[in-house]
């Protein structure tokens, strides 16, 4: 299995406005199936290339007609078909969209409307409450606005927005404080597409998508990137049927958030454990790599009852918004699924770095997309300049001064970049333990082993009276067991320098706060 560097993809269409990309599809594969998803609990419906196009021009018309251009509209709810016509419906009417998470509260989803000038929202039924007290706020449920398209004709210019015209507004996860709205232009959303398809092949025709639409990696990675490759995206409305749904879409390709990942991992081994088969995984793990050493690959073979779980097909998860501990990277390479790690953040489009194909490296989070340039300053910071980073924060011009200096973003991460061109993350910035002795520590290192174990179901480190602690949500049969982690807590020190020990474990009985993105929010949990 060759590892080395290889000539970029030309995979998919360069495409310099969303409207062009729904065009181009339009025509080239009219007949084949878009979307697909379940409805009820038996069938599945799907929609064709042709028929996304030719609602979206309905829906666009109907926008266009009632609320003009240049407007700035909120799409909030599930992950559904009708948010995706509704998004389309926005942004190739002229208008910007705002997509909102519906699971905020509404004084906050009402904040974060004021904040980004919403004068209208297209919402899920389910939670209209949300906004239906908003004072002068236009709102269309999904429904209705896809209700009010079929009656219009359909016969609607799509509008090609400039590459410098606002396009969307997304919000930050806010784990450090308020939201932030992302400003990103059609040229940062149409390179993202563009570029990142020229790293990687999806190598199939089925991608899986679980990620939520609020989010950049959720829409315009997961869902814009894969639409513009052409292949059939399965939208997963529900958590709760994620397992049943993937049986459904038998994906070759789903992107994920590491949780979902050490989700699938723990679910894998308890099943493993369960039956007793922990022994003979280990033996064909063994033996696959033997045979993987002369060029045979059995893994499919060898491990077929774990990749029916998946739906029998899965050769890639691509792996963003956090980052994930290479045990994991690992074991799924052993048993045949692919993990590509890769990096971004909401202020770059979000992708802006992926392990590729056939050139990876674990532990990195891959190299960087063409357009985009990627520098380490003096304090070991990365940033990034390209046609992916953003105009800035909605109304937030000193906030977006801190964070863009001289058309460079800075992430607040902290990394290299190695000779091959591959970004290895160590951690945040603003994360530092900095000890009395001058020493300083990325807490994310030692969480990341502390991670691995089975007794943990949630890890985090930080400093009290210059004493590194641990603590510790754990999974619900190690709950109380202080011997297990303070033998844990030994195995993590194990080789490391003094400095870099842990020196005690703090046991807790309830999970983190955490955001709507279920990323820790440290400030909210350090003691203060």
């Amino acid at each position: 299995m060759r590892n080395r560097d290889y000539p970029l993809y030309e995979i998919a269409p360069r495409i310099s406005s969303i409207s062009e990309m729904l065009e181009i599809k339009a025509e080239k594969v009219p007949d084949k199936v878009a979307f697909c998803y379940r409805k009820g609990r038996e069938n599945v419906e799907e929609k064709t290339y042709g028929q996304v196009y030719d609602t979206v021009k309905k829906a666009a018309q109907y926008v266009s007609e009632n609320y003009g251009t240049g407007k700035h509209i909120a799409v909030i709810g599930e992950n559904s078909y009708e948010w995706l016509i509704a998004y389309f419906a926005i942004v190739t009417s002229g208008n910007v969209a705002v997509p909102i998470d519906k699971e905020l509260p509404a004084d906050e989803v009402e904040w974060l409307i004021k904040k980004a000038d919403v004068t209208a929202a297209f919402i899920s039924k389910t939670y209209i409450d949300l906004v239906e007290n908003i004072e002068g706020l236009s709102v269309l449920t999904l429904k209705k606005l896809q209700e009010a398209a079929l009656e219009c004709d359909g016969n609607y210019e799509l509008y090609h927005q400039k590459d410098d015209e606002l396009i969307c507004i997304i919000f930050t996860s806010g784990t450090s404080g308020k939201s932030k709205g992302v400003m990103l232009s059609s040229k940062n959303v149409t390179s993202e597409i563009s570029e990142t398809s020229r790293m990687y092949d999806p190598e199939g025709e089925n991608t899986f998508v679980v990620l939520p639409f609020h989010h950049a990696f959720g829409l315009n990675v997961a869902v814009l990137m894969a639409y513009n490759y052409g292949v059939k995206i399965f939208l997963n409305k529900s958590l709760k049927r994620v397992k049943e749904d993937m049986l459904l879409a038998k994906p070759e390709v789903v992107m994920l958030v590491p949780l979902f990942i050490e989700v699938f991992y723990k679910q894998i081994m308890s099943s493993v454990k369960k039956e007793n088969k922990e022994k003979q995984l280990k033996k064909g793990i063994r033996l696959s790599r033997l045979l993987l050493k002369v060029g045979i690959d059995k893994r499919r073979e060898l491990f077929k009852d774990i990749h029916e779980v998946f739906g029998g097909k899965l050769k890639y998860i691509i792996s963003g918004g956090a980052h994930i501990n290479t045990y994991y990277v690992r074991f799924f390479r052993d048993i045949g699924i692919e993990i590509l790690n890769g990096y971004g953040t909401s202020e770059c489009s979000p992708c802006v770095a992926i392990n590729r194909n056939y050139f990876k490296k674990d532990g990195s989070v891959g190299q960087v997309i063409p357009g985009t340039e990627v520098r380490i300053s003096e304090d070991g910071e990365v940033q990034f300049k390209g046609t992916v980073t953003m105009q800035g924060y909605y109304k937030d011009p000193e906030i977006t001064e801190e964070a863009m200096k001289d058309g460079w973003y800075c992430t607040g991460d902290l990394g290299y970049v190695d000779k091959d061109g591959f970004l290895f993350l160590t951690g945040r910035k603003k994360n530092l333990i900095i000890l009395s002795n001058g020493e300083n520590i990325s807490p994310e290192e030692l969480e990341n082993d502390f991670n691995v174990d089975p007794g943990v179901n949630e890890v985090l480190v930080y400093d009290k009276d210059n004493v590194i602690i641990a603590e510790i949500y754990p999974e619900e049969e190690y709950m109380g067991n202080e011997e297990y982690f303070n033998n844990l807590m030994t195995k993590v020190n194990e080789g490391r320098p003094i400095y870099k020990q842990v020196g005690r474990v703090v046991l807790r009985d309830k999970e983190f706060i955490k955001n709507t993105s279920k990323k820790i929010v440290r400030y909210k949990n350090i003691p203060k």
